[in-house]
């Protein structure tokens, strides 16, 4: 499989993604925007799209962030919908692929940053790629936001602070509003960038000392991330050749 990468800052690394590509000896490409890499001209060589997060939002304007073009990602990415590749967003990538669906998003109730429980919907429960999560699942947060809805959006799972943590668009499309790459080089990274955040860490009912972020085990989290892209890319591996 050919797996290809839109990376919107340094600090926000594909992590465990990454991981597991280069475990299964994929072949991976990136667009890494905020070095003014392009995006792919086509999408016929790419089965597996995933977009990362960012300090962006999807109405952030290019006057805003030169290196930031919404309007062309959600393109992209509803050309990789339209060809049935597998399309996976994390954090500002999953409000990408709702608002590419015409779906926007809002602000989520809670700021989330560190490791947090979801709970899996009965959909999510009922859903196979996701039978391995279990009821509940400690997984990593960074963000203030969360993914629009469409109509045949499923939620897969929710937190305490936010309603929309994973969300089913379809058999091949899915938003992670959480960040379940984290590692501790990941987690470094992104502590280096959020200091006015993490320094008011006190404020917020889910948001992590920089102490606790070090301490998490992020392993069992990205394991059960292995095991989710495992069955997602079989199901896309036997539907094409089908």
């Amino acid at each position: 499989m050919h797996i290809h990468f839109i990376l919107h800052e340094e600090f926000e690394a594909p992590g465990a993604y990454e991981q597991w590509a280069k475990l299964h000896l994929h072949t991976v490409t990136y667009s890494r925007v905020y070095l003014g890499e392009p995006l792919p001209e086509r999408i016929d060589n790419i089965d597996f799209l995933i977009i990362m997060g960012g300090p962006q939002s999807p109405a952030t304007t290019k006057q805003e962030c030169a290196h930031f073009d919404s309007l062309a990602e959600q393109t992209f990415i509803l050309s990789a919908i339209k060809a049935n590749k597998i399309v996976i967003g994390v954090c500002l990538g999953s409000q990408l692929i709702g608002e590419a669906l015409g779906a926007h998003f809002e602000h989520s109730p809670e700021k989330e940053i560190g490791k947090f429980p979801i709970t899996l919907t009965e959909a999510g429960k009922k859903n196979p790629l996701f039978s391995h999560f279990g009821d509940t699942l400690a997984v990593g947060h960074w963000h203030n936001d969360m993914p629009g809805l469409t109509q045949n959006a499923q939620i897969i799972a929710h937190s305490e602070g936010c309603p929309r943590q994973i969300i089913a668009y379809s058999k091949l499309v899915y938003g992670f509003q959480c960040h379940m790459e984290l590692t501790h080089e990941v987690v470094e990274k992104l502590i280096a960038h959020s200091q006015n955040d993490l320094s008011q860490a006190a404020k917020y009912r889910f948001v992590d000392t920089e102490e606790k972020l070090r301490l998490h085990d992020y392993s069992k989290m990205n394991y059960k991330l292995f095991v989710f892209l495992d069955k997602l890319s079989q199901y896309y591996l036997s539907a094409s050749t089908n």
